[in-house]
């Protein structure tokens, strides 16, 4: 019996490619499924230190929901780090002008800010409509029902 814990290397990871539906999926329950893959905690080698995590390419992301008011008064800020640089838009525009950002600003909320977290975000794919340029990676549907 070896009484050492495993803990995965770097370069052992095996990546696998997964492909979501987003139509007629709630925003935020997708978002921790996605975010649950990136990371790798679905895998039992998963370690809070290494990037054990998987490639997930996320389709017809503008038919997300979401729930309730969230559309008119979900609020996103950025700044241009000038004097009166604030600029706000809710989810109803976010959506109009780029609907894949809905799902990567949400998926990137639950990942770590850090190099690691922004490394796992490389991993997320997201296209607005059915179509996707990943065809030769061969990914596999990835089921959202637990």
């Amino acid at each position: 019996m070896n009484p050492r814990t495993y803990s995965p290397k770097g370069g052992e990871v095996e990546r696998r490619w997964y492909v979501v539906d987003a139509d007629g999926q709630t925003l935020g329950r997708l978002s921790t499924k996605i975010a649950r893959v990136l990371t790798g905690k679905h895998k039992p080698q998963y370690a809070p230190h290494i990037d054990t995590g998987d490639f997930v390419v996320v389709v017809n992301a503008e038919k997300t929901v979401l729930t309730g008011n969230k559309e008119q008064a979900k609020m996103y800020y950025s700044h241009s780090t000038y004097p009166g640089g604030l600029k706000e838009e809710n989810a109803a525009r976010l959506r109009a002008r780029r609907p894949q950002q809905l799902i990567e600003k949400s998926v990137w909320g639950m990942l770590p800010k850090n190099k690691m977290g922004r490394a796992q975000l490389k991993k997320l794919k997201v296209y607005a409509g059915p179509e996707h340029p990943h065809a030769a990676q061969q990914p596999e549907e990835l089921s959202l029902i637990n």
